[in-house]
């Protein structure tokens, strides 16, 4: 029966493999120079191994071959690897889904020429901060920003976020509270984990993370293949999801929904047949 699986699983991986070489052969993709195919693939099948389902279903059994080599090409396309927490596996049904992480959004958007790096901070009542506008850039700058050491959860007003180039801030995004709550509030939760309710400052970074990737990459020149990725997997009403998942507090039964979406530029793999006709599979953990 191992051998079986196995044989199996070098399937899955063969297909996506070889599917990638013939997408980078015909020029349809590029990887940053400092990601391997090969190694994102044996990352994403060793925590696939070890996943089991809610009612503890292996996950490798319970989806369908086809919806597994999908996930896995979209995460190559994308040029993450779910060992650095870029991306996570989630089943729905008996669909094998790939979901970008916040660390995923700034992987990407750093892949944009002039990104050196993009971070994000929560704001308190009894921080100092005062942006302002340059006419002449026509963008956002901060004037003053002088946190605290001492503040209060209960104080969190909103969260800053920056995108860094070489040698300047080349964007900056401010959320205040009722804009962060209005984003959770699109999400399944409400705002209402664990993981909001202990972690708001955290949750309201990786929000204001979102957001700015998003607008920066679509006024960005030169990064029309990183936008349509971002565009893709990241709205603003998944982002609870994807936070949900990041902190392992996702407990319930998950809707079913339709299959990620690959580029209309990379044709999906090849159908393989089902392993196994089972029933409907709820997430359990992130993956």
């Amino acid at each position: 029966m191992n051998e079986i699986k196995k044989i199996e699983e070098k399937a899955i991986t063969d297909v996506v493999f070889n599917r990638v070489q013939n997408l980078q052969a015909n020029g349809a993709i590029d990887f940053p120079a400092n990601y391997s195919v090969g190694n994102a693939l044996k990352s994403a099948f060793l925590i696939l191994k070890e996943a089991v389902t809610r009612d503890k279903k292996p996950v490798l059994q319970a989806c369908s071959q086809e919806s597994i080599a999908n996930a896995l090409l979209d995460m190559v396309i994308q040029g993450l690897n779910p060992a650095k927490q870029q991306c996570y596996f989630i089943p729905y049904g008996n669909q094998l889904q790939m979901i970008r992480s916040y660390l995923g959004e700034i992987t990407l958007i750093k892949r944009v020429k002039g990104v050196k790096d993009v971070v994000a901070y929560p704001i308190y009542k009894n921080d100092e901060l005062e942006l302002g506008f340059d006419l002449l850039s026509g963008k956002q700058v901060i004037k003053k920003y002088n946190p605290s050491i001492i503040h209060n959860a209960n104080d969190l007003i909103g969260a800053l976020g920056l995108i860094i180039g070489d040698k300047e801030v080349l964007a900056i995004e401010y959320m205040d509270m009722l804009q962060i709550k209005n984003a959770w509030n699109q999400g399944t939760m409400k705002g209402n984990s664990p993981a909001h309710k202990n972690f708001p400052d955290q949750m309201a970074i990786k929000t204001v993370i979102k957001r700015i990737c998003k607008k920066y990459v679509n006024t960005a020149d030169d990064s029309d293949k990183i936008a349509e990725l971002i565009n893709r997997g990241m709205e603003e009403t998944d982002n609870e999801l994807a936070e949900e998942i990041e902190q392992n507090a996702n407990k319930k039964e998950l809707e079913i929904v339709g299959q990620v979406e690959i580029d209309d530029a990379v044709q999906k793999v090849e159908e393989i047949s089902d392993i196994s006709g089972m029933d409907e599979v709820t997430e359990e953990a992130p993956f």
